[in-house]
């Protein structure tokens, strides 16, 4: 079977079976090279260097080498999801019910449709953002309705559609950010020699640890979408070329977007502070309209992805709907809290991405070892799991009430939340730590399972 990117997609949630499966795992590089030259990656390189207060106050110097490491452990987790992909030919969502079980799926099933639909938000917000500076007195709300209209038809035409509309953004998107990065070459000098108002002495490990996390955090949360683009390829496809094509994909176009925010952050530092793209649109002077209409185009790339994945997630809890009817309600859902949000955007967004990967990472972790390690996830116990796994649901809830205290979220709760993150200096490593005690145990449950059903044989 070939791709078919003029017709709608079929399919919802069900198996992709061989008689379905097209494409070559060279698209997996593409899809994640274009989904992540975005819009948002532009704004976590201007925070990097934004004084302590507006940002994380740090030297582009200082920034490369933290924002490179975030990135390529991102991108990992990225890839290690994406390849689970065509052995199981599901959604990645719909796959982790072999490991919570239908019922107790639902969690992160739901959890899954509120990032969807928080990510869709927040580039809905930035595309009109950087739309009004073209256009100064462009209306927010109609520039909103044109942009979720426009992704809302590429979401329903689907899996097809969306990767070759990634693979011209590959393209697009790649020459329109080397020239955002060529317009800040006569200024390196002065960029690299930039220093954040109020930054002194060697960089903190809480400055550190905070903009490694954010990095990290941002690649990392694509996680749940990856096997919903890879579950199509054949299921021969090559495990570990899949992770590498997703991780250089992804790691490679978020770190450079980042750079060259962070570039164009410390040569416009006043006007930086002021607008996420006025510093932007000064740098770029007569080419002004040309890199807005780049984050525009980039938050095209990044959307195409999010309100797909969110219509699956929305299969995943039980709609009975068709696949377009669910794109149709992430995309009001989008629309109406851009509209409420768009004002307060720089909280939201602060708020939003360093809650994220809350949920995320002990899911990521369970699900990791029951198709690696346990080999318990297959194509059947995805398609007839039982009704919950209370080990599962159990080793999860450990582990983020572990991680609690080294929490840092950005809103006060009080103790125990954070009562340990002054060992970080401040920084929330929370996401590492729900990871790794989710890891441990969900191998220990699941080595216990296997000796149980060996000694009952």
């Amino acid at each position: 079977m070939s791709d078919r990117p003029v017709e709608v997609e079929k399919a919802g949630i069900e198996h992709i079976t061989d008689g379905q499966r097209h494409g070559s795992p060279g698209r997996v590089f593409t899809l994640w090279f274009a989904a992540n030259l975005t819009i948002a990656d532009y704004v976590i390189g201007v925070l990097v260097v934004l004084p302590a207060g507006e940002g994380f106050g740090l030297t582009v110097s200082q920034a490369i080498p933290i924002l490179l490491v975030g990135n390529v452990l991102g991108g990992l987790f990225v890839g290690l999801a994406a390849a689970m992909g065509p052995s199981l030919g599901f959604p990645q969502i719909v796959s982790s019910r072999a490991s919570f079980g239908k019922f107790g799926n639902y969690l992160p099933g739901a959890l899954n449709w509120v990032s969807t639909v928080g990510w869709f938000t927040v580039n809905t917000i930035l595309a009109v953002f950087a739309l009004q500076v073209i256009f100064p007195g462009a209306n927010f709300v109609a520039g909103a309705a044109v942009y979720v209209a426009i992704q809302a038809l590429i979401a329903v035409y689907g899996h097809d559609f969306i990767h070759l509309f990634e693979k011209v953004m590959t393209v697009v998107l790649g020459l329109l950010f080397l020239l955002i990065f060529a317009i800040t070459v006569p200024s390196l000098g002065s960029a690299f020699a930039y220093v954040p108002a109020g930054a002194v002495g060697p960089l903190s490990l809480g400055a550190a640890g905070t903009v490694l996390v954010s990095s990290f955090s941002y690649l990392m949360s694509w996680s749940p979408y990856a096997s919903d683009y890879t579950r199509y390829l054949p299921g021969s496809a090559s495990k570990g070329r899949i992770l590498a094509l997703a991780l250089a994909g992804g790691a490679a176009s978020s770190f450079a977007v980042e750079v060259v925010g962070a570039l164009v952050g410390s040569i416009t530092p006043s006007e930086s502070a002021l607008s996420y793209f006025g510093g932007l649109n000064l740098a770029a002077g007569a080419l002004g309209w040309v890199a807005m209409v780049t984050l525009i185009l980039g938050a095209f790339a990044a959307d195409a992805l999010n309100l797909y994945t969110n219509s699956l997630s929305a299969l995943v809890l039980g709609v009975r709907a068709s696949r377009w009817k669910t794109v149709a309600a992430g995309a009001a859902a989008g629309f109406v809290i851009a509209v409420v949000v768009g004002e307060e955007f720089y909280p939201f967004y602060e708020s939003f991405l360093l809650l994220l990967s809350y949920w995320i990472m002990p899911w990521l972790a369970i699900v990791l070892v029951d198709f690696f390690v346990a080999r318990r996830t297959t194509p059947d116990t995805s398609a007839n799991p039982k009704a919950w796994d209370v080990g599962a649901l159990a080793v999860y809830l450990v582990a983020v009430l572990v991680s609690v205290p080294f929490m840092v979220p950005p809103i006060a709760i009080g103790y125990p939340v954070g009562a340990l993150s002054s060992w970080f200096g401040g920084a929330d490593l929370s996401y590492f730590v729900s990871f790794f005690v989710a890891f441990v145990l969900a191998w220990a449950l699941r080595s216990a399972s296997s000796r149980r059903a060996v000694v009952a044989a």
